[in-house]
């Protein structure tokens, strides 16, 4: 049994440089086009995060949605390519705290409200009363076989469950790196070396 375990922890060591490419390759679409939408609707993006009353209510406003649209695109492209990675993967883990401190942390941990399971509130619990309301609503007026052919409808809560996710992911690459074999990190790392040993 011991030696059964044994070669298959050393065949499994013989592809560990998949899970930070797994990884990375899930990241780059996430923040891509967190990046994107904020550059395409900047002026309105900006509005959000310094208006006090509906917004965020941050200061310099610009300023700070500059910084997200180059830490999420600038970081895309890092994870992408395997570059960096350690070094791209703080900006992305601090722009993830922040939404989830600034946007998420008050709607709870769900991203999609439930109405049953240990994470939920009285908000996720009254979204279901809604969401079956607006079915209702759907199925009396509405075409709902189509509507919900390619999924159900759901409400959206809103909360720190994608943000928590997406930090967790950077932090992963964070203590892995960008891995062995499909990543310039790995061979700028044995270019540096090779230089070192001559």
């Amino acid at each position: 049994m011991k030696r059964a375990y044994t070669t298959f922890i050393k065949q499994v060591q013989q592809i560990d440089w998949l899970a930070p490419l797994l990884i990375r390759l899930y990241l780059v679409p996430v923040f891509a086009m967190a990046g994107i939408q904020k550059a395409q609707h900047f002026d309105s993006t900006v509005t959000w995060f310094g208006n006090a009353d509906w917004g965020l209510g941050m200061p310099f406003p610009a300023f700070w949605v500059t910084l997200a649209i180059a830490a999420e695109l600038g970081g895309a492209i890092c994870l992408a390519l395997g570059f960096a990675t350690r070094l791209a993967s703080i900006p992305l883990m601090v722009t993830m705290m922040v939404a989830a401190v600034t946007v998420h942390l008050k709607h709870g941990w769900l991203a999609i409200a439930g109405s049953t399971g240990f994470f939920t509130t009285e908000r996720t619990q009254a979204a279901q009363e809604r969401l079956t309301k607006i079915k209702s609503i759907v199925k009396e007026h509405g075409n709902y076989d189509w509507l919900t052919e390619h999924g159900n409808i759901v409400i959206l809560n809103n909360g720190v469950e994608f943000a928590a996710t997406y930090f967790i992911l950077c932090f992963a690459l964070l203590i892995l790196g960008g891995g062995r074999y499909i990543s310039l990190d790995f061979y700028l790392k044995k270019l540096i070396n090779a230089k070192r040993s001559i």
